[in-house]
């Protein structure tokens, strides 16, 4: 039956994205481990699929990769650990320097800018107290909420395993609710979508992976305490584009300037640090191991971001980028959703962007 009154078309237009907004939010939880064992599965996946075509079977196949990626967490978790419980023993001496650089930061600008106010620091003192009180709030609401998260993340390994064992009905499935004359297009698009994936999730695991490294090791240099733990958390950011490295880079820099001896000195370190980091993940590492595998233009990698934030929080900042690059494949495989393929993608614009060559032209100066 068509819907022919504009009034009614209009409102269903309206309705029905607002109706799926509040179903995804309020099925959260649900949804979120679902997205990223689907994403983690593709991670997985090129594994798996070697040790199929080495005549695994597929249940052992997928249980060798599981198993080979719940170690390399288990010794991530252990980092974790040794290195939280360490800051747990030291959580009322560090609580004491907090404070202690707070009334040095305030006694300062009274000095240099006449500026006093003691309600700034009042309020900043607070929620330091409340950030450090291992009770009902702060660190305990942290490990609160960290705790829940865990319960889900438990099941994840289930998701994985079947979504991994049933990979291949599900694409028969699709096959099968497919029209005989788009079936090739199907296959391409699942094609497409399972090598594009696997490529992003495995190279922004590796730039990531290799970022624990460097960040670990440049605040083991510096001389930050919990240098390991820090280096991991600020790393583990990067799966966010574009805002990954800013906030990474924020937890160490706050953390110094707030618990060190001499934190300006350390936090100006910590600052230079993060932007040399920054500088090689953006021009060296991400560009040559993740490469363009995504093709999604800035503008709508940011919305997205925001998009997925405001929905999921961190979650969805998290999954957001590999669905937009799958929508894309998808839009891109239809005719008549093409051009939103191409609203997405980052073409269209080459003759607006800037390139070495570019800069050479129009700077290049006429020989006498």
């Amino acid at each position: 039956m068509k819907v022919k009154s504009p009034l009614i078309k209009f409102l269903l237009f309206i309705l029905i994205p607002i109706l799926f907004l509040y179903g995804i939010i309020v099925a959260r939880d649900f949804l979120y481990p679902l997205a990223f064992a689907a994403l983690f599965a593709y991670l997985l996946y090129p594994v798996v699929n070697f040790l199929e075509k080495n005549r695994f079977p597929r249940v052992l196949a997928i249980l060798s990769a599981l198993l080979l990626a719940i170690i390399v967490v288990a010794g991530i978790f252990s980092l974790f650990y040794a290195q939280v419980s360490n800051m747990l023993n030291d959580f009322e001496a560090l609580k004491k320097t907090a404070n202690n650089n707070i009334e040095q930061l305030q006694q300062n600008l009274q000095n240099s800018l006449g500026l006093k106010n003691d309600r700034i620091e009042e309020f900043l003192k607070q929620h330091i107290n409340d950030f450090f009180d291992t009770g009902g709030g702060g660190i305990g609401k942290v490990f609160s909420a960290t705790t829940g998260t865990i319960a889900r993340i438990i099941i994840l390994p289930i998701y994985i395993f079947l979504f991994l064992y049933y990979r291949t009905k599900f694409a028969y499935f699709i096959l099968k609710i497919t029209r005989e004359e788009n079936k090739k297009v199907a296959i391409r698009i699942l094609r497409d979508i399972s090598s594009v994936a696997a490529r992003y999730m495995g190279g922004v695991t590796l730039v990531v992976f290799i970022l624990c490294i460097l960040n670990s090791v440049g605040l083991m240099i510096i001389g930050v305490e919990y240098a390991i733990l820090l280096g991991i958390i600020s790393a583990l950011f990067n799966y966010i584009p574009y805002f990954g490295t800013l906030m990474g880079g924020s937890v160490p820099f706050l953390f110094v300037l707030l618990t060190t001896q001499d934190p300006l000195q350390n936090a100006v370190q910590v600052g230079i640090l993060f932007v040399i980091i920054q500088f090689t993940e953006n021009n060296i590492l991400t560009p040559n191991i993740v490469g363009g595998n995504v093709k999604i233009n800035p503008f709508f990698i940011i919305i997205g971001l925001v998009f997925g934030s405001t929905v999921w929080g961190i979650p969805g900042m998290l999954v957001i980028i590999p669905f937009l690059a799958i929508l894309r494949i998808v839009l891109n495989n239809i005719q008549s959703l093409k051009p939103y393929a191409f609203l997405l993608g980052p073409g269209g614009t080459r003759k607006h962007a800037w390139s070495i060559g570019k800069l050479k032209s129009k700077f290049k100066f006429k020989k006498d």
